[in-house]
This record gives C-alpha cells, sequence and structure tokens, in this order.
C-alpha cells in the first residue's frame, strides 16, 4: 500500500527501524537526554521564544486540544473560535464541555477567513482566540498574520492548533504571539501515531501557574515540572517518542524546517500540476491551500466511492471524510514519506479510472 492520507503517514527508513527495536526503560539519564533535545529541536522549528516550553503528553492531537482548554481557560474567559470544519467543531465541543463562554465564528466548507469576520470582535473583550492553522477537514489554511493582528491588538491569548501545518508551512510562533502552539506525531513528523506535543509561550506559562486543571492525568503543571528533567509524569509513549527524536535530527540535517516545508510543497505543487494536466474531473474545494493536503470535490463520482476503489483495487490509501463531506471530499496529503514517483502511481491511477470510466 502507498499512503496519501494525513496521518498517519508514511515513515522514514530511519524511523520505522527505531519502532522495530524492542522499548528501553525510560526513567535513565539516556532518555531523558532524548526528551530535552527533542524540546530543543520543537522549539528551534516553530521558531518560538527561547523562554517558552514544550510539552509531550501521551495522545492524539484532540487530547492535546482538550489540554489546552483544561490548563489555560476558564468560566471567566470570553473565547472566539473559528469554526471551519471538522476540527473547529471539536473546539467548540471542548468549550462546551468545559463550560468556557464562546462565540464561533462558522465558515462555509472550503472558505477562507477574512477581515470581515472578525471585524464584528474588535475591542468586545475577548480573551481567547481558538483556531486550526489548517482545518485538515476542508484543506483551507487560515492567515495567521490577520489572526495574529486581531488578537495583538485586542490582547487576546492564542490557542492554535497546528496539527496537520507543522513543518509543511511556515510559522513562527514567537512573531505571530501565539500562547498555545498543538501539533501531533502522526502529521508532518511522520511518526506513529500516540504523541500530542505542545508548546506553551511564557503567557501561556503563568496560565497554567493559576488555573485549577481537574484532570491529574492532563495537567501541566505535572507535565511542565517532569519535563525540567526530560521526563513524563507517567509512563509515556516511549517508542514513539524515541522515533519523534530521530525524525527532528533527520529534518535538522536536511536543513530543517524551511527544507522540509520546502519539500512538501513541491510535492504539493507537482500533484497539482498533474491535476491540470490530465484534466481530471476534480475541483480543489478550498479557498486557501495549506502544502500539507489537496481537498478535491469529484464531479462525477461519490468521493468515498473512489477512496474505496483506490484501496481495493490499486493499494493506495487516499484519505476520505466523514460526516456531509463522505460523498462529497476526499484529499490527498503531501506529508510523510513520500516522492514525486508515488504521485505519478497516484495519477495514473485517476487516469485507468477514467478509462473504465469510473470517474
Amino acid at each position: 500500500m502507498i499512503n496519501f492520507t494525513v496521518g498517519p503517514v508514511q515513515s522514514s527508513e530511519a524511523v520505522r527501524a527505531i519502532g522495530a527495536e524492542q522499548v528501553p526503560y525510560f526513567r535513565t539519564a539516556e532518555f531523558s537526554e532524548t526528551m530535552l533535545e527533542n524540546e530543543r529541536l520543537v522549539k528551534k522549528f516553530a521558531h518560538s521564544s527561547d523562554d517558552s516550553r514544550v510539552v509531550f503528553m501521551t495522545s492524539s492531537g484532540s487530547g492535546g486540544m482538550e489540554t489546552a482548554i483544561m490548563n489555560t481557560l476558564t468560566k471567566e474567559d470570553k473565547a472566539l473560535v473559528v469554526n471551519g470544519g471538522s476540527f473547529g467543531e471539536r473546539f467548540v465541543e471542548l468549550l462546551t464541555l468545559h463550560e468556557v463562554p464562546f462565540t464561533e465564528i462558522k465558515l462555509e466548507h472550503g472558505k477562507a477567513l477574512k477581515p470581515e469576520h472578525l471585524a464584528p470582535y474588535e475591542g468586545q473583550g475577548y480573551t481567547a482566540f481558538l483556531l486550526q492553522k489548517h482545518e485538515t477537514s476542508t484543506g483551507v489554511h487560515f492567515d495567521m498574520n490577520l489572526v495574529s493582528d486581531f488578537c495583538k491588538r485586542n490582547s487576546i491569548f492564542q490557542i492554535v492548533d497546528t496539527i496537520s501545518t507543522f513543518l509543511t508551512d511556515p510559522f513562527a510562533m514567537e512573531a505571530l504571539g501565539v500562547d498555545v502552539m498543538i501539533t501531533g506525531s502522526q502529521k508532518a513528523l511522520a511518526c506513529p501515531p500516540g504523541i500530542a506535543v505542545m508548546i506553551l509561550s511564557p503567557r501561556a506559562l503563568k496560565r497554567v501557574e493559576k488555573t485549577k486543571c481537574c484532570c491529574q492525568y492532563f495537567d501541566l503543571k505535572l507535565a511542565l515540572k517532569n519535563q525540567e528533567r526530560g521526563q513524563t509524569p507517567w509512563t509515556p509513549a516511549v517508542g514513539v517518542l524515541r522515533q519523534i527524536n530521530a525524525r527532528l535530527k533527520e529534518i535538522d540535517a536536511a536543513g530543517g524546517a524551511e527544507a522540509e516545508i520546502a519539500r512538501t510543497a513541491n510535492l504539493a505543487h507537482y500533484f497539482r500540476n498533474k491535476l491540470k494536466e490530465y484534466n481530471l474531473p476534480f475541483e480543489i474545494i478550498s479557498e486557501s491551500l495549506s502544502n500539507a493536503v489537496t481537498p478535491l470535490h469529484p464531479t462525477t463520482q461519490s468521493a468515498y466511492e473512489i477512496f474505496l476503489k483506490l484501496k481495493d483495487e490499486y493499494g493506495i490509501w487516499i484519505c476520505p471524510n466523514g460526516g456531509d463531506m463522505k460523498e462529497t471530499v476526499f484529499r490527498v496529503g503531501h506529508i510523510g514519506y513520500l516522492s514525486e514517483t508515488d504521485y505519478d502511481r497516484l495519477i495514473a491511477a485517476f487516469l485507468d479510472l477514467r478509462v473504465k470510466k469510473f470517474i
């Protein structure tokens, strides 16, 4: 099988090799050194401040989203949340669950965030802003400069889900004034799922200190205290953390975050140009594309039927959608251990389906 989904994605040989090793005991100086190196490289690639901190939570990225809300927001806050798809809706659900007052900016699928969406909320006393930098379900990459300027003018605390865009599109955490950045191990880090990575700005650290977290396992006070010595409060996904270390060093040796972003962008452009070259019957639905994924609406066939056909007859995974987008949108990812040759194989499969009059 070849994997064009947006997570879990294909991993390099070095990362896969670690997955085949015996998982070591982790309360050691060696594992602590690995964790501290992970923190240093994540901060470097996200362009965060020197005094920001990183924690590694054993969960999916959604666990990181909930952890951020539980540890930095309270019923005294007044939040704005952008809901542009499935993951924006998840933030809405979490704010509701934890009884944080909020206003929802709901966007149509595929639509970008624009100044007119934010204008009504200027000077209205909002204290927090939550959004996905890239709404993975619809492939919309939001304008972080627009959001940053709005939040800076209004002194608003920013929580940003970069789960599918970290290392695929430029991101400068400190310059943007982002307070909490969340990503996951199974996206552009190209490791197995199981670790949510969070960077906390100094302002976020102050909020964590004064916020009572009503959950022991996801209490960031405990996570931050243990990370000082390169450890975690509970048994983590040790193998995945070792794989993250190998992957971070792999990226660093190849030129860092900027080189990885450029590599992903080249794959995205290659695939999108091939779609045009062969006039395939798919429409790109996003007004604002990320390098991470191309969201496609097939004009002649069910999106989910195309997913099944590629999986069962060609040994290819593309990324289906759920809910009301199940039949109308599929996505092709550009993250993970992929090459132009892999995209040639996908295009060849599409062309074969067209010959067979399936699309």
